[in-house]
């Protein structure tokens, strides 16, 4: 079996990300500064034009449970979507495939028993950090009290 390249960041990595994309927007071969394959939990990408301009604009717009996948594997190009759960995401990574795209080789089930381990593992990694997060700020909320 083979281990997910996926890695999980955060809204800041996310943010350099779109930024490197569209400091390089008109480059004949971009160089991305940051390559790999990507999940933002929490956040999806909403697109927007700005007033009396005519290129779309991308932003993060904060969404519980719900996921950003960023492929930049190839260097120059960086490939983005919005996914409902964590193993739509990850599949969309390692396959290139949504789970309604039909394939001959691997479907979204076969491919889910087979890394159910390392979609399990990202998980754990998320229900942990969540952990983390409500501790610190219960203890942040406990000291104002005081």
């Amino acid at each position: 079996m083979t281990r997910t390249k996926a890695t999980l960041i955060t809204v800041e990595e996310a943010k350099a990300l779109l930024k490197d994309r569209s400091d390089q927007i008109n480059e004949r071969f971009p160089q991305l500064k940051k390559q790999g394959k990507y999940i933002l939990p929490d956040y999806r990408l909403t697109r927007k034009r700005e007033a009396f301009k005519i290129r779309k604009h991308t932003f993060l717009q904060r969404h519980p449970r719900s996921y950003v996948a960023f492929d930049s594997e190839n260097g120059q190009t960086l490939w983005m979507h919005n996914f409902p759960s964590l193993t739509e995401a990850i599949f969309w990574l390692d396959t290139g495939l949504k789970p309604t795209d039909t394939d001959t080789s691997t479907s979204y089930k076969q491919w889910k028993a087979q890394h159910e381990d390392d979609i399990n593992v990202l998980k754990d990694i998320l229900r942990k950090r969540s952990l983390e997060r409500k501790a610190a700020a219960a203890a942040k909320k406990k000291k104002i009290k005081r």
